[in-house]
């Protein structure tokens, strides 16, 4: 019986200390860009293809010194579709862009903002503004942008540019802003 209480209490030790060991204690964050879906090799047409959600024409809430030094620069915003980070058909555009402004200023330097909309943990926001960002910064330097010449960071939901609750609210947090910060 002595053998059969003892072999029991380390069968109960060994099922606790492996579940307790698996249960992760926080979030992980992880900065690799989830894989974006591959599209058919076809012309683009002549406008963009429309995408699952539009991107906001006017961006009243924006803060003013930000809003100035953006398009002053002609750096322009890229938005995304709710819980995504690859770049959407339609803000490739804005990127070659935003590429051809760079290549135009080749001293100057950029920092890309990865913002989120409210929903989520602010833990969760963070790893995906971060996401956003980084696949931004790959696409501009596959365009032949110098990877030293873009930093990353990743405002999550903390950097609203409006506040509502609603969809046409959230699809304007859900970007990247493009900063010029110097030479």
């Amino acid at each position: 019986m002595d053998r059969k209480s003892s072999l029991y209490l380390s069968f109960v030790l060994f099922v606790g200390i492996t579940t307790l060991w698996g249960c992760p204690k926080k979030a992980e964050v992880t900065t690799t860009p989830e894989a974006q879906p591959q599209a058919e090799k076809v012309m683009p047409p002549a406008t963009p293809a429309p995408s699952t959600e539009a991107a906001p024409a006017e961006m009243k809430a924006e803060a003013p010194n930000e809003k100035a030094a953006t398009m002053a620069e002609g750096l322009k915003p890229v938005y995304f579709d709710f819980d995504k980070s690859f770049i959407r058909d339609d803000a490739k555009s804005i990127i070659k862009a935003n590429v051809e402004w760079l290549k135009a200023n080749p001293k100057a330097k950029i920092k890309i903002e990865g913002n989120c909309d409210e929903r989520g943990t602010k833990e969760y926001n963070q790893a995906l503004g971060q996401r956003r960002a980084a696949n931004a910064k790959k696409y501009l330097t596959e365009m032949g942008i110098s990877g030293h010449r873009i930093s990353l960071l990743s405002y999550g939901k903390e950097k609203p540019i409006c506040s509502e609750h609603d969809e046409s609210c959230w699809q304007k947090n859900r970007r990247d802003d493009f900063v010029a910060v110097g030479e």
